[in-house]
């Protein structure tokens, strides 16, 4: 990534959405950690340098205190954010410290994928031609597993098999899964700070008093705190390693640390408790802690290699811009989810609506991220759709349209959105999003057989947009922040290309209706394109003035599922216009509002003619990224104009900024 480019947040530790914490500051030093929700989540991180104590991570007093003064910050020379891998690197003291946080998301692993563990590895070395003698310290507050700070922890520490010195920490009360909604963070299982047992890591479990106490004398309490339970805001317990690196010279030294959370049971599955994917077999979580440990070395060049070729890929295909804007959000797409297993051992991959309104696996969530999951592994977009499925076939789905969510994160046992009411559905939305998830499965894995599995509901769901899809009555789509609105160009589409992605795969189960679906989408695109004309573009609704106007993001499919059922001169003319409507952070959704949804906005971009256009589109999104004063995991939803926040952030929709990824043919051109 680009050393200019100014995250508006930096992932640090990124795994599920309660196990998510990041930097929301320029520099690391500046304010303290914090959970995706804005809400203090402490690190503090310490370089005692020949015996002067420098800060370069996070605040050491919970607030400012006039009698105790801060330590002095060394200075961050370098932040770089890679897919998997986000690096500091500071200088101060003769020293040059870098300090890097890896969570090894692969998408081809789904063990190591789902494993809830961080690395942090901090590597020194003199700059200055001198020797210098440092010791790192590392600290983790109470407040990473607790909802608030009045609530109750205790701690332990175990070491295991001999080889690592885990620290736990946990809400006395362990209400598991009992806490659903938005705004949330986890109040059970435990945090853990696990480091490799050697004499030059000393780990202690003490408070933020003591913390200060260290800064003076840099000597760790000689044991753990006994005063427990206690409320997180009672002294802060915190969990920290001092780890000495001994005499430095030109020659880097490193150690690393691990930071994992035991969730005990992760999500609730149609009332039962289904555990992470990676407990599936038996492992517990003694044995996942020392197979991160003993594999640290493979993970981290595995790692590195991934992080170079997904960096040279997306600049290949679409900038130096769009490079920064994948690397900035591979993790949060992938961690703003939760990777479990079923009963049968099937994969479920659970979405949380962030900051929209809390709801677990909502089809037109997982509709806009799956361009990064066909990319890298279609199986997690079969583990998005199957509780949908499951839910649709239940006596408790009465509607013929597909469902838009199962429950409120981590509770998935049935729909919560719009009180189940008629009226405040999304039918077409919904149905449409589910008939081209399964078509685009099936081509980009090779094999119908999911689709065959779930035949009955997408037969009845591809019925659904033959009868309602062409002019679709009052309802809302997936952009249900705008309101309701009829004779929805843009959902009309996503009906049309629907039925087509259904004709697509009767086909490749050798069905022969598939013929006559596949002729009803044509005569509807035909129809759409008489009904939708506005000369040199193609209106918001069809009864609308010919100076509306939307982005058309669902096109994008017939260009990818090849169905070829628009010509190709109605995106041309689509994406002419755009350019001249874009304001100074973006193109804005359509002609009502002047904010946009940047996943839709990348749609659009992807059926550029020329990457030239495709980059002079995604500039404005890379622009608000840099400079938007919404420092928060990157918001979907925001103002063209003044970069001000509408709402949503850190949600997993930015894995369809992936798109571009997928434009390209077997020769590497543009299709």
């Amino acid at each position: 990534m680009t050393t200019n480019f100014r995250p508006p947040s930096v992932p640090l530790v990124t795994v599920d959405p309660y196990f998510s914490v990041w930097s929301a500051a320029d520099h690391l030093h500046e304010d303290h950690t914090r959970h995706w929700t804005n809400k203090t989540n402490g690190m503090v991180g310490l370089a005692i340098i020949d015996g002067k104590v420098r800060r370069f991570m996070g605040k050491v007093a919970l607030r400012d205190q006039s009698e105790f003064q801060e330590p002095e910050a060394l200075d961050q020379t370098d932040l770089t954010v890679e897919p998997v891998t986000t690096r500091y690197t500071f200088q101060g003291e003769g020293i040059e410290l870098k300090v890097q946080f890896n969570t090894p998301l692969l998408l081809d692993d789904l063990d190591l994928l789902s494993r809830p563990v961080t690395y942090v590895t901090f590597q020194a070395k003199s700059i200055d031609g001198k020797s210098h003698q440092v010791k790192i310290y590392f600290d983790v507050t109470g407040e990473w597993c607790v909802h608030t700070p009045d609530q109750q922890v205790t701690w332990e520490r175990h070491v295991i098999e001999g080889q690592l010195n885990a620290m736990y920490m946990g809400t006395v009360e362990q209400p598991v899964l009992q806490l659903a909604g938005d705004d949330t963070r986890i109040d059970w299982g435990y945090m853990v700070l696990a480091v490799p047992q050697t004499p030059r890591i000393q780990t202690v479990i003490h408070s933020v008093t003591s913390r200060e106490q260290y800064v003076r004398t840099s000597q760790l309490p000689t044991e753990d705190g006994q005063h427990q339970p206690r409320t997180v805001s009672d002294n802060m317990p915190v969990m920290a390693a001092e780890i000495d690196l001994g005499v430095i010279q030109e020659e880097p030294v490193s150690e690393y640390l691990m930071l994992a959370y035991d969730d005990v049971h992760a999500i609730e599955y149609f009332h039962k408790p289904l555990n992470a994917y990676w407990k599936r077999n038996g492992l517990t979580f003694h044995e996942m802690l020392l197979m991160a440990a003993n594999q640290y070395e493979e993970i981290q060049q595995r790692c590195d290699s991934f992080n170079r070729e997904l960096l040279a890929e997306s600049e290949a295909v679409g900038g130096e811009k769009y490079r920064d804007i994948l690397a900035l959000t591979y993790r949060q797409a992938i961690a703003a989810h939760k990777l479990v297993a079923d009963e049968a051992g099937d994969v479920l991959f659970f979405s949380k609506e962030n900051f929209s309104n809390g709801c677990i696996a909502t089809v037109d969530v997982s509709y806009p991220s799956i361009p990064l999951f066909l990319r890298y592994n279609p199986e997690l977009i079969k583990g998005m759709m199957r509780p949908i499925y499951k839910y649709a076939m239940s006596h408790d789905w009465t509607f013929d349209f597909a469902p838009h969510d199962v429950g409120t994160y981590p509770k998935a046992n049935g729909q919560v959105y719009g009180e189940n009411k008629l009226e405040d559905q999304m039918p077409i939305e919904e149905c449409g999003n589910m008939l081209l998830m399964a078509a685009a499965v099936s081509k980009y894995e090779e094999d119908i057989d999911f689709a065959r599995e779930h035949w009955e509901p997408l037969t009845k769901w591809a019925g659904y947009l033959l009868q309602n899809g062409l002019d679709p009555e009052n309802q809302l789509c997936t952009d249900d922040f705008a309101g309701h609105l009829a004779h929805n160009t843009n959902l009309s589409i996503k009906a049309i290309l629907g039925i087509a992605a259904y004709s697509y795969m009767c086909d490749k189960l050798g069905l022969q209706e598939g013929a006559a679906y596949l002729e009803a989408a044509r005569k509807m695109a035909n129809e759409w394109m008489t009904m939708a004309d506005a000369g040199d573009h193609y209106k918001l609704t069809f009864d609308s003035p010919a100076d509306s106007w939307s982005m058309k993001y669902n096109l994008v499919w017939d260009q990818l599922l090849d169905l070829h059922l628009f010509p190709k001169e109605v995106a041309a003319k689509e994406l002419e216009y755009y350019m001249h409507k874009q304001n100074r952070y973006g193109l804005p959704l359509d002609s009502r509002e002047t904010y946009t949804k940047s996943d839709w906005l990348v749609w659009c971009a992807s059926m550029s003619s020329t990457q030239a256009q495709f980059e002079s589109l995604i500039t404005p999104l890379w622009d608000f990224m840099n400079e938007t004063s919404a420092r928060v995991p990157v918001t979907d939803w925001y103002d063209t104009i003044t970069t001000k926040q509408m709402n949503f952030q850190n949600r997993s929709v930015v894995g369809g900024f992936f798109i571009q990824l997928l434009m390209q043919d077997s020769t590497g051109k543009l299709v």
